[in-house]
């Protein structure tokens, strides 16, 4: 019956990721918010349905999911379903180190961004949250998703590789190679290297074809693959090479491999064990 129907549905947590303070999913079908101010900023994208707020005072309203609401921090604002049906969103709470507070006018301003390029890379960082072993691609995703809100809040526009890029992706590989099991942060290694995050990331791709995370993903399949082999367990694996447990093992294995961990040794394990002649 429609009146079982759950009427708040939300999750919530805190990544490990810095600059981002929360991540909270949540399906409203009847829910109010009253007035209030985040020391956040609150970047949202709706999956479903509408959401009618207020602003600093003046009303707005989203439908759909091609829009991309930008509330600064300090301002007050609320907000309320429009339908029966209520809504879907995705939201992070984002700290003052991914945007000053002096974009804030900007963002009172026009709150509604319609940017199809800007929603895909929120959602994309929302994928990558969900698995806190891969915390430099959702690094990445987060820096050009902040890339892309400071063209929209203060024109700045990304700089492309120039002659200096081959030279960047290349240090930038020896450091990923010096690093496989521990991993490096992207926030470090445009320290070390001296160089904007996203701009690191694009001399990167298109040196080598590929961004960091998965070059760095990529590495580690291959050294899981050689230790499987030697029969280690799929356990044991997962930790030595870099990532999180079994089931981010699992994951990224079963999408480069084509099989999980524990099958690929099985497989090695029947061929190296078969009788001379059957192997010939």
């Amino acid at each position: 019956m429609a009146g079982d129907r759950p009427r708040t549905k939300i999750n919530a947590w805190r990544p490990a990721v810095p600059g981002i303070a929360e991540v909270f999913h949540a399906h409203f079908t009847e829910h109010a918010y009253p007035a209030h101010t985040h020391d956040t900023w609150d970047l949202m994208i709706l999956d479903e349905g509408s959401v009618d707020f207020a602003l600093d005072r003046h009303r707005h309203g989203a439908t759909g999911t091609g829009v991309v609401l930008l509330l600064p921090p300090g301002v007050s604002h609320d907000g309320r379903t429009v339908t029966a049906s209520g809504f879907r969103k995705r939201v992070l709470y984002l700290d003052t180190t991914v945007l000053p507070e002096r974009l804030a006018g900007s963002a009172v301003d026009d709150p509604l961004i319609e940017d199809v390029l800007l929603r895909h890379r929120i959602h994309q960082l929302h994928t990558a949250l969900h698995h806190p072993g891969d915390a430099l691609e959702a690094e990445s995703r987060l820096s050009f998703v902040r890339e892309r809100l400071h063209f929209h809040l203060d024109a700045l526009r990304p700089r492309q590789p120039g002659p200096e890029a081959n030279r960047l992706a290349t240090t930038l590989r020896e450091l990923l190679d010096s690093r496989i099991p521990g991993g490096l942060s992207l926030q470090e290694a445009a320290t070390i290297l001296q160089a904007h995050p996203t701009h690191l990331i694009r001399c990167f791709k298109q040196t080598y074809g590929l961004p960091p995370h998965t070059y760095l993903t990529g590495k580690r399949i291959d050294r899981a693959r050689r230790l499987l082999l030697a029969d280690w367990r799929p356990a044991d694996v997962a930790t030595t090479v870099g990532f999180h447990d079994q089931s981010h093992l699992n994951r990224h294995f079963t999408r480069h491999v084509g099989t999980t961990p524990g099958r690929y040794a099985t497989a090695a394990r029947g061929v190296t064990t078969a009788p001379a002649h059957s192997r010939q």
